[in-house]
């Protein structure tokens, strides 16, 4: 299969695949309604909030019964989500005791689409894009990846340099990768070169560069099937557990339709979970808790940060967009337009351990969980992407496009929104809405029935800070049981962390799309610590 061929008549089928931004894309007509959808996000989020803030000196009592009710059903959700977290931690530690490799054993049948014989004729593509990440972390990294049980004969991996970066980069991971050689069928070190025309400079470009030299490698040098090797993409801080790759195979060979699907594992922030700040630990527990829900909703799911797919699906739909922020999530409704509707996510329940992060003092770790939140909440760019695509895709039924869209704009706008609704307009019309209100019984009421809503929601964060707790690593020597106490307290603070690294950078990424003022990638520092006790791999 060449790469280049099918990228480019999918380009000129499916030109929209490949736009991040307005000015991407092609003819006066089209760049209206992607840019009318571009500022959708904050024009509903900014909307709401404006609206709410007018409404509170205007129509106070409207306002105090629209608070309740959002409340109510806030509280129903937050309840629901909280089954779905402890069904789904139960999964993980079922799954976590499972022998994959004695699982794979037993498979003798595969799908026809496959044209597999044996399941130890599927190989495993690791691509682990970097920048100027510490030595230490990529030998971590490989550490963890030469721990797998799967056979390593079928283990390829590709340390995906930037030019960017600097020669001495590229030496590193040359002498890291000649360290690791014979543990692995082999080790390739790609470099992506800067200033390609059209690329922005981040993670996506970088391992579309990387992945089609390693097709180059397997497909048309050794002539490997690309429907036998799975693609994964981790970030370079990503610790696989031993049999990762064993419950990935078997989970692929057992999907229903394991070409046409992606495979996410639960992120786990394991690595340096005991050294970061309570509000960086509280942000990364948060992830890790959202991300254990989605997995028993998989109608809901899309790709996170480290993912799997295969590698024939990557091919036909182009590999990653090169000029998108969000790319990790994006590839996903990349290949459902592509594919028109067929394609899925399906769960591991099987984590992956990675960084939560640290900067080199309390001010700087600040500022790095905020952009590193701001980046996140910039996936409000694939609202014009999936408006768009549904727009320009017949063949897709529109019962699917509107669960879609749904679940995208309430996603982005509960980001930014729910907290401060929540938090800031219980009490915002008792304070400004007039002597008139003040005196009637729904104000004096208001902040009970607020509140009273928000203790029985405490069992919700009762539940997140239980499974939290379990899902710690062993305490490292170096640190004090004193600190056992801080993980308990933190969870005092969620309402303040979840409006300052919530709402607030959601909000801020959300204006930046709404005027056009639009983001590159910031790439997240990993590593500023080092301290022993790092890449610990209990759950």
């Amino acid at each position: 299969m060449d790469s280049n061929n099918s990228l480019n008549a999918l380009a000129a089928d499916k030109p929209y695949l490949f736009w991040g931004k307005t000015t991407d894309v092609a003819g006066t007509r089209s760049r209206i309604i992607w840019r009318f959808f571009e500022m959708l996000a904050g024009l509903l989020s900014f909307g709401t909030l404006i609206l709410l803030t007018i409404f509170s000196f205007l129509l106070p009592a409207a306002v105090a019964v629209f608070v309740i009710i959002f409340d109510v059903l806030w509280l129903m959700r937050a309840l629901s989500l909280s089954l779905h977290l402890i069904v789904s931690y139960r999964k993980v530690r079922k799954f976590l005791k499972i022998d994959w490799l004695n699982k794979l054993e037993t498979v003798k049948e595969f799908s026809s689409e496959i044209e597999l014989t044996s399941w130890k004729d599927i190989w495993h593509l690791i691509i682990l894009p970097m920048y100027k990440e510490p030595k230490e972390i990529i030998e971590e990294t490989f550490r963890a990846l030469a721990k797998s049980n799967y056979p390593h004969e079928r283990l390829l991996v590709v340390v995906a340099t930037e030019a960017r970066g600097g020669e001495d980069i590229e030496t590193m991971a040359k002498n890291i990768a000649d360290k690791y050689r014979n543990d692995f069928a082999e080790i390739l070190v790609t470099s992506h070169p800067a200033n390609i025309p059209g690329e922005i400079a981040g993670k996506g470009s970088n391992e579309a560069w990387a992945a089609k030299e390693a097709t180059k490698l397997l497909v048309q040098t050794r002539g490997i099937n690309p429907k036998h090797v799975m693609v994964s993409s981790f970030d370079i801080d990503t610790r696989v557990y031993p049999q990762y790759f064993s419950c990935l195979t078997y989970t692929f060979l057992n999907s229903e339709d394991p070409l046409r699907t992606s495979y996410q594992p639960i992120p786990l922030y394991n690595n340096n979970i005991w050294e970061a700040p309570m509000f960086s630990r509280l942000v990364a527990t948060g992830n890790t808790i959202w991300q254990l829900i989605q997995q028993v909703r998989p109608e809901q799911m899309e790709t996170f940060s480290s993912h799997s797919m295969n590698l024939d699906s990557l091919i036909k739909i182009g590999f990653w967009n090169t000029k998108v922020v969000s790319e990790d999530s994006l590839i996903f409704y990349q290949a459902f337009l592509a594919f028109e509707g067929n394609y899925k996510v399906k769960p591991l329940f099987y984590p992956v351990s990675l960084d939560a992060n640290i900067g080199e003092n309390l001010i700087s770790t600040i500022g790095n969980v905020y952009r590193q939140q701001r980046r996140w909440a910039y996936g409000a760019e694939k609202i014009p992407y999936l408006f768009y695509g549904f727009l320009r895709t017949k063949k897709i039924s529109l019962r699917k496009k509107l669960f879609h869209l749904w679940v995208i704009l309430d996603g982005f706008w509960s980001w930014a929104c729910s907290a401060l609704i929540i938090f800031a307009f219980g009490w915002l019309p008792t304070t400004v809405g007039g002597e008139e209100f003040k005196s009637t019984v729904l104000a004096a009421n208001l902040p009970y029935v607020t509140s009273f809503l928000l203790s029985i929601a405490m069992f919700g964060i009762g539940v997140n800070a239980l499974v939290s707790f379990l899902l710690l690593p062993p305490r490292p020597k170096h640190v004090s049981y004193l600190a056992l106490f801080s993980f308990v307290l933190q969870w005092a603070f969620l309402p303040i962390i979840i409006i300052i690294f919530g709402s607030i950078p959601a909000l801020d990424a959300q204006l930046r799309l709404l005027f056009g003022r639009y983001m590159g990638f910031w790439v997240t520092p990993k590593g500023v610590t080092q301290k022993q006790g790092r890449g610990r791999e209990t759950v």
